[in-house]
């Protein structure tokens, strides 16, 4: 009986030694510790501004991409004479990219890209030269990405 009382002991003083020992390495915590919960921030989301000049250019083999784009953003509360809508010089465009001109279009163009459905905003002048209405402009390159099925190589 000693025998079995003293196997019990060294026992007990075992696993108390090893649950002191985590409690001072700091691996178990007798009190949880209060942890901060910080109220997630509203994100802002860009305003759409219909008031800009919005050229689209098709960059893709799909006939027709551009004039659902038009309809879409003249459906969206553009006005049609601001909508310019036609082929690119290209037909392998890889991503759907919406051009700005001044850092301060750039709001602009992000709502716009929320309204299509996501695309890359870039600040690029090189489409400045096509703008005669002497209004801000935004350009929208249609890429392969908004093509049902990819063309053959």
């Amino acid at each position: 009986m000693v025998l079995l009382w003293s196997v019990v002991a060294a026992l007990v003083l075992l696993v108390v030694g090893i649950f002191i020992s985590l409690v001072v390495m700091g691996r178990i915590a007798l009190v949880p510790e209060t942890q901060e919960t910080v109220a997630p921030t509203p994100q802002e989301t860009a305003v759409l501004d219909t008031s800009y000049s919005v050229l689209i250019l098709n960059a893709t083999p799909d006939d027709g991409l551009d004039d659902q784009m038009r309809d879409e953003l003249i459906n969206a509360g553009f006005t049609a004479d601001l909508v310019l809508a036609t082929d690119g010089n290209a037909d392998d465009f890889p991503e759907t990219t919406i051009y700005y001109i001044d850092a301060a279009d750039e709001e602009a163009a992000l709502a716009l890209a929320d309204l299509i459905g996501g695309a890359a905003v870039e600040q690029s002048d090189y489409y400045a030269a096509m703008n005669d209405t002497g209004q801000a402009q935004l350009t929208v390159v249609i890429g392969l990405d908004r093509v049902e099925e990819a063309p053959a190589e």
